[in-house]
């Protein structure tokens, strides 16, 4: 793993001038944080013990230009359940382009609204904001934009500098995305990436002692930009959607999304260790697809939970591409749980909602099932037209669709994270553990952490600590196990 170097801090605070997600709930900080966090109702549960990862943009240095919330510094925060004690800290991914900004004592990069025609000369900033997961006792924060795997430590949060594994594929020019996953009986991590050249997708697997064990190109029509994946016991699926560039655009160099509504929703199923002419292909109805909930195989089925986007709809009953590229641009969330079908014997696909009716993104399950067959699955509900507000959390069954719990506290004023299942130490049963998320009451900008029963989220929590100020609104969390931390103490 190459050295990330450590710059010092000096909290640079401006204004909300640069657009709407620099102030109130999204408004950053300016340090970073150590304490012990003080429990304000209920008791811990002894049997939870682990940490919650949180990571999310917190710009250091005022935007050149108009914001976008994926441009912004990745921040951790971190909750860490040892023994009946909390320790909150907060700290930034140290990133070679956060280096380079501390160097130069302010902003050098601009976001993705300023990439101007015919101005190449404006990378976008890798700043790792996006997601974070456990791999081989690590945490590591990834950028959805595809950049580097940056290696955390799940304790101190220090930076460790980037997976090697993925950083010297593809001749040294690897890339990994967002959502990439772990699988928890192999311990393998498998991953893709994407970019503006041809075959235009990569997809990889790391052994648990960080060995590039698979690597593939995959090939696909043109440049896409995926999201999520998903896996099973012995297929990875991926995604190629109807909502990639606008070729215009990209041509002169600019970053501008359009949803083609004359193209399929395609998922294509690869042996794990697969290479591109093993993967088959299944159409399905035009749609994105931000995250998916779990994947599994039934027979000859495979089958995929996730989050399906709802495009826009026309008064005709068609598809209004322009508005609904414009509000995932926005990342107003509107999506509905669905799963889809894939029969690797005959070629037949289904799809269906689970829940046609609520608005619901950011999920999770229990990790420890993760490519296997689950029932539960835990999400967030979505405030309709705030970004990234969500008032409440959901328990659903995700065979029947039904919802199981829910919890809610002040839901015209509450913001959670991304809500994550937590097992407990000696779990007997797939929902034997708990839900972790922060919350921000956006009347006076308190923060709180709250620990709910995953079997009965309609309980309320179980335990609610105070937090040194405020946990702006960020992305995405995950849940690593004490047991799977080498230097847990």
């Amino acid at each position: 793993m190459a050295a990330s170097t450590s710059a010092g801090i000096a909290p640079a605070p401006f204004g909300d001038e640069h657009g709407p997600f620099l102030c109130g709930p999204y408004a950053p900080l300016g340090d970073e944080a150590d304490t012990v966090l003080e429990l304000r109702t209920g008791a811990l549960p002894a049997d939870l013990n682990g940490v919650y990862l949180r990571v999310g943009p917190n710009p250091r240095f005022a935007p050149l230009g108009r914001y976008h919330p994926f441009d912004g510094d990745g921040m951790i925060h971190a909750a860490q359940f040892a023994h009946g004690r909390v320790r909150y800290r907060r700290r930034w991914v140290r990133t070679a382009d956060f280096d380079t900004e501390s160097a130069a004592g302010d902003a050098v990069f601009h976001g993705i609204r300023e990439t101007l025609a015919g101005d190449r000369a404006r990378p976008l900033k890798d700043s790792a904001n996006t997601d974070v997961l456990g791999f081989a006792g690590q945490a590591l924060a990834l950028w959805y934009m595809a950049g580097a795997a940056y290696v955390v430590d799940p304790i101190t949060l220090e930076t460790r500098g980037t997976l090697d594994a993925v950083a010297r594929s593809r001749g040294g020019c690897g890339h990994i995305s967002a959502h990439a996953k772990v699988d928890p009986v192999s311990g393998e991590l498998l991953y893709f990436d994407y970019g503006a050249e041809a075959p235009w997708m990569h997809y990889g697997v790391v052994a648990p002692d960080g060995r590039l064990v698979h690597h593939t190109p995959i090939t696909l029509p043109g440049p896409r930009l995926p999201h999520d994946m998903a896996f099973t016991a012995r297929y990875s699926i991926l995604h190629d959607l109807p909502l990639f560039h606008d070729a215009a655009a990209l041509a002169r160099g600019r970053h501008k999304i359009a949803f083609h509504a004359d193209v399929p929703t395609r998922f294509g199923v690869l042996p794990r260790y697969g290479g591109d002419t093993e993967l088959r292909w299944f159409e399905f109805t035009p749609c994105f697809v931000y995250h998916v909930v779990n994947a599994w195989e039934e027979g000859d089925e495979v089958v995929m939970v996730g989050c399906r986007y709802v495009p826009v709809s026309t008064a005709d009953g068609g598809i209004d591409g322009v508005a609904t590229a414009q509000q995932i641009a926005q990342l107003v969330m509107n999506a509905r749980l669905w799963c889809w079908r894939m029969d690797l014997a005959s070629g037949a696909t289904r799809e269906y909602p689970l829940d046609a009716e609520r608005n619901v993104e950011f999920p999770s399950c229990n990790g420890q099932l993760a490519g296997r067959t689950t029932r539960y699955g835990y999400l967030a509900d979505q405030h309709d037209g705030v970004v990234l507000q969500w008032p409440g959390l959901a328990k659903y069954d995700l065979v029947s669709g039904a919802r199981l719990s829910q919890w809610s506290s002040e839901p015209a004023h509450s913001w959670y994270s991304e809500p994550w299942f937590a097992p407990a130490d000696a779990a007997t049963a797939e929902d034997d553990g708990y839900l972790v998320a922060f919350r921000l009451d956006a009347r006076d900008m308190r923060c709180t952490l709250e620990v709910l029963d995953a079997r009965d989220l309609g309980r309320g929590p179980l335990a609610v600590l105070d937090l040194p100020g405020q946990v702006p609104v960020g992305f995405h969390a995950c849940w690593i196990r004490a047991a799977d931390i080498p230097a847990w103490a």
